[in-house]
């Protein structure tokens, strides 16, 4: 029986994850389920699934969590340090979808156990690609993107050398936000930031689309786990999100992924890799859609994608510095602190500033170096909020 681990169980991606596991009941051992305040939801899916052990990320949610797992069995911890603990207990597959540089710790504890680990958290490759790559490699562990776009770009290269590369295209929708005047931009709600026109995904995610900012740590991403240089990663946008993802090669071809915009496909991919089965999503119907659009994204509508080049330029630190100045501002936005369009400023002011703070953008990739470039950009990116806000 397979041993099977899920960090972020009650994010979309988590659920998602749950649902391909259990409708295979007796193929998996679930060894630990980790999420944050919907304690409902991750006890059930405990018990349901007989976990080893349930982790909330909130230290004062603990008693809840206890309360809800009562006479099933199943173990209850809280806080960073019992999340990281359940990434040392012995698993061959580990899903690491919690969200933001918080999920970055226990993926890294994950790898140092070997295993697959199953990357659906974006900020572990944008804050510490080089410690995330290095750190399988000497542990012999996996990295599998789950990220439909990186999914397709590494299942299109499957047999392939990444030698004969020439460049990798990632889609976007657009967001909600994609055929909206810029001008208007300015005044775009919570509400109507948290919609998007395909996928359903959690409220961050979802306004990270409509700003981009997805995509920019996609691009990121993408240089360092598949290697290729900046200048060979294009992003198109799709408003169809049905490909996710090309490659063209040195002799001009281009090998295309194409499937519904249901996440079950990457993580399913991940899930069975090497083999690939059946899996409940949708099979599309070509002559009924009839035609796929793309057009060339707009940098003064979206800004984020500009910064993700300057970051993979500038290399060092800088994505750390840049995901957590990109935290900090939807923090602001979602408190209603700071307008949709001002996240990106926000966080181009936060880059240029502590770029210019010695010993920071430089330092060596360690966690701790990490960690605390992540505290100065926040609090930078604090300041530099507030200072706007008036």
């Amino acid at each position: 029986m397979r041993r099977i681990s899920i960090f972020g169980a009650t994010g979309s991606i988590g659920q998602n994850t749950i649902d391909l596991v259990a409708r295979v009941p007796g193929e998996y051992h679930v060894v630990a389920l980790t999420g944050a305040s919907n304690i409902a939801q991750l006890a059930a899916d405990a018990i349901r699934l007989n976990a080893e052990i349930a982790i909330t990320a909130h230290d004062h949610l603990l008693s809840d969590l206890r309360a809800a797992l009562a006479g099933s069995g199943v173990e209850a911890q809280a806080g960073s340090q019992a999340l990281i603990e359940a990434a040392a207990r012995p698993s061959d597959w580990t899903m690491s979808a919690i969200v933001g540089a918080a999920g970055l710790a226990p993926g890294l504890e994950a790898l140092k156990h070997g295993g697959i680990l199953a990357l659906a958290n974006k900020e572990s490759l944008v804050c510490a690609g080089a410690l995330m790559l290095e750190t399988a490699r000497a542990h012999q562990a996996r990295l599998l993107p789950v990220d439909s776009e990186h999914s397709a770009v590494f299942q299109a290269l499957v047999g392939e050398d990444i030698e004969s590369v020439e460049r990798v295209i990632i889609t976007a929708s657009g967001g909600a936000f994609r055929d909206w005047p810029i001008e208007d931009l300015a005044h775009a709600t919570l509400d109507e930031a948290s919609s998007h026109p395909n996928w359903d995904m959690g409220q961050r995610i979802t306004i990270d689309s409509a700003s981009m900012f997805n995509k920019a740590m996609e691009l990121i991403e993408t240089r360092e786990y598949f290697g290729v240089r900046p200048d060979q990663i294009e992003v198109l946008v799709h408003p169809e999100s049905l490909i996710h993802a090309m490659v063209g090669f040195v002799d001009g071809g281009l090998m295309a992924h194409v499937g519904p915009p249901d996440m079950r496909h990457a993580i399913g991919y991940a899930l069975h890799w090497p083999e690939r089965r059946g899996l409940p999503v949708e099979r599309l119907d070509l002559a009924g859609i009839g035609s796929f659009t793309f057009r060339a994204p707009c940098e003064t509508r979206w800004p984020a994608l500009r910064l993700a080049r300057e970051v993979m330029q500038t290399g060092g630190l800088a994505g750390a510095i840049f995901n957590a100045a990109k935290e900090t501002a939807l923090d602001e936005f979602i408190a209603a602190r700071i307008a949709f369009n001002e996240m990106a400023s926000i966080v181009e002011d936060v880059l240029d500033s502590v770029a210019g703070m010695p010993g920071h953008i430089d330092a060596a990739m360690t966690l701790d170096n990490v960690a605390q470039v992540d505290h100065v950009a926040r609090q930078e990116a604090h300041r530099v909020a507030k200072k706007r806000a008036g």
